[in-house]
Order: C-alpha cells, then sequence, then structure tokens
C-alpha cells in the first residue's frame, strides 16, 4: 500500500499549522521569560550606577512592581490551568447536570441515578474495594521489601528488580497479566496460574469470568506494579532514620522486632502517609488495567471505565459526567488531607 502525499495534503497542512503554532507559543513563551528579566535586571543596574555616581540613596524596589513581575510569571501557568483544568471541569459540572445528549436540564437525576442502579452500584463498591485493598497491600508489600533488603547484599539489584514493573504501563502490564490468566479449555495451558493449578491436580478456570475473584486479580496487577514504588520512598525514609538512634535502641537491647515498631515504624511515618496518599489517588483513577483485561465485563467495571463507557460507548454525557464530577469530589479529600499532613510536618 503506497502514501499518497496528496490524498493527505490536508491531514499534513493541519499537523505542520500545529507544528507551527506550537514553535511559536511555546517559543514566544521562553523568550519573554528569558528577555523581560534581563531587561529588568539591566535596568536595575543602571540604576545602582547612576545612584553611585551621584551619591544618592540607593531605589528601593516597590512591593507592586514585585508583585506584577510575580504576576507576569504566573500568567502562562494560570492560562494553561484555566484553559486545561478549570474550564473543563465546569464544563463537566454543567453537563452532569444535562441528559446524555447534553440539550435538556435534569437536574440531579444523574447522580440519583449512581445510586439507585443496580450495576453502578456495583461499580461503586468495586471502586470502595480497590481503594481499600491496593494503598494498604502495596504499602505493605513495599515495607516488607524495603525492610528486607535494607544493607542486603546485592541490594541495589534487588531494588532494581522489585522497582522493574513500574517500567512497564499499565497496558503492558495488564496484557502480561492476562497470560497469566489464561485459560484453554482442557489440556496444556498457557496461563501460568491455570498451568500450576492443573499441575497440583486441579480444573483450569477462566478466572476473569468469575465474580468477585476476578477483581481481586485485577486489584494483583495494580499491587505488582506499585509495589516497587512503595518500597523506592520507603527504603529512603528508612535509611533516612539518624544512626545514633539506632545504635541507642541496639545498645539498650531491643530485640529486631521491637526495633522495627518502635524505631523504624514512628521514624518512617512521614513516608507512609505519602505513598498511602499517592495510591490512593492512583487507585481511585485506575482505567487502564480494568479497560485492558476486562473492559468492564463480569462486574469488574470501576468509576473511570463506567465513566468511559457511558460517555463514549452509551452516548449518555450526563451519566459520563457525574460518574466524573463524583469521582472528582472522591479525590479531594485525600488531597486536603495530604497538604495539611504536609504543612504540618513543615511547621513541625
Amino acid at each position: 500500500m503506497e502514501f499518497d502525499f496528496a490524498d493527505q495534503q490536508p491531514k499534513l497542512l493541519m499537523l505542520m499549522y500545529g507544528l507551527i503554532a506550537f514553535v511559536v507559543v511555546v517559543g514566544g513563551l521562553l523568550l519573554l521569560l528569558d528577555l523581560v528579566p534581563a531587561w529588568f535586571a539591566r535596568r536595575r543596574e543602571a540604576q545602582l550606577v547612576a545612584a553611585s555616581a551621584s551619591g544618592a540613596p540607593l531605589p528601593r524596589r516597590t512591593k507592586p512592581r514585585e508583585g506584577l513581575f510575580a504576576l507576569f510569571f504566573l500568567l502562562p501557568t494560570l492560562l494553561l490551568l484555566t484553559i486545561g483544568l478549570v474550564v473543563p471541569a465546569i464544563r463537566t459540572t454543567l453537563l452532569s447536570l444535562m441528559d446524555g445528549s447534553s440539550t435538556n436540564w435534569v437536574g440531579l437525576r444523574n447522580y440519583g441515578w449512581m445510586f439507585s442502579d443496580d450495576s453502578i452500584v456495583r461499580v461503586l463498591i468495586n471502586t470502595l474495594v480497590w481503594v481499600l485493598l491496593v494503598p494498604l497491600v502495596a504499602t505493605g508489600f513495599g515495607l516488607i521489601y524495603a525492610v528486607l533488603v535494607d544493607k542486603a547484599r546485592f541490594e541495589s539489584v534487588a531494588k532494581s528488580l522489585i522497582f522493574l514493573p513500574m517500567a512497564i504501563s499499565f497496558v503492558g502490564a495488564s496484557i502480561i497479566w492476562k497470560f497469566v490468566y489464561a485459560y484453554r479449555g482442557e489440556g496444556d495451558q498457557i496461563g501460568l496460574l491455570n498451568q500450576i493449578v492443573v499441575t497440583l491436580g486441579g480444573e483450569p478456570k477462566q478466572w476473569l469470568l468469575e465474580s468477585p475473584l476476578n477483581t481481586l486479580l485485577l486489584i494483583v496487577i495494580m499491587v505488582w506494579i506499585q509495589a516497587g514504588f512503595a518500597m523506592v520512598v520507603l527504603s529512603a525514609a528508612i535509611k533516612a532514620i539518624p544512626g545514633d538512634i539506632v545504635e541507642a535502641a541496639r545498645l539498650d537491647g531491643v530485640s529486631p522486632w521491637q526495633m522495627f515498631w518502635q524505631i523504624t515504624m514512628p521514624s518512617i511515618r512521614p513516608a507512609l502517609i505519602v505513598v498511602v496518599v499517592t495510591l490512593t489517588i492512583a487507585t481511585l483513577k485506575v482505567f487502564d488495567i480494568v479497560r485492558t483485561s476486562t473492559n468492564g465485563n463480569y462486574d469488574t467495571s470501576v468509576i473511570a471505565s463506567e465513566m468511559y463507557n457511558q460517555a463514549f460507548r452509551y452516548g449518555q454525557n450526563g451519566q459520563g459526567s457525574a460518574l466524573a464530577v463524583f469521582l472528582f469530589i472522591l479525590v479531594i479529600p485525600v488531597v486536603i488531607y495530604q497538604i495539611r499532613n504536609l504543612r504540618q510536618q513543615r511547621e513541625g
């Protein structure tokens, strides 16, 4: 099949216009951020030289001018946040109050649908199971890994192997684990899990079709990916524990178990909170794993996947937007807690 430039000319022109616009906007911003501070610096230097030569008092910086200068630097960020976050959030909220075709106002009917439809209630329950299990289990495994490999032989190699799943995308990891859960009738199995079951004398199963077991098996994928992240953060926190505290505890004759609960755990508490909060937010937004593994079928759907299905597969913009708004509301308390926790740590 040959590529016809004549047929693709409109697309190529659109691509070229997009690249030119990107270069102009980004290049212009970079140029302004380079020229404007340099101009202010030269102006300030000239004022200082003139004041020194004339013996006049040195000019002071005025707060309004500094405020305008700071606003100048914030404008690109504020503009991008408004276009990419604020406007879509407002539009999604408005769409959640309208019907599927986004033509008629229905008020809070879409939100009532979320808690009255049995299939959506199942989605909410699945999301709750994900949020309860993934952060706790992934953090637990990460903590175990961090403690076991700390100051062990080949520590860097062990950490690299544990962290390796983080380098794989959620889609890639889901495909790998679909082969692990694969089912091929009777006889030889290509799925690792079914082959182990057959070797032990059991019967192979279609694991991803059995609810609620399939949801737990999808959670395993997320835990496998995120445990490496938890291990890296907690391992760094463990190494940051002052050596004199550890040495004093050993001189007092504490056991390894007491060392873990009385010294290690209190010392790494801020890191534990960061890991749990980060994994909670990531779990609330999980989409790729469910979409790739089961497409949300067999009672495995979560809020993010159901939001996509309602808005883009079924054409129900109002219901999809209501799920998106509800997901945003769920994330807000977690973010507020993390901000307050970081503020308390900074003040303490």
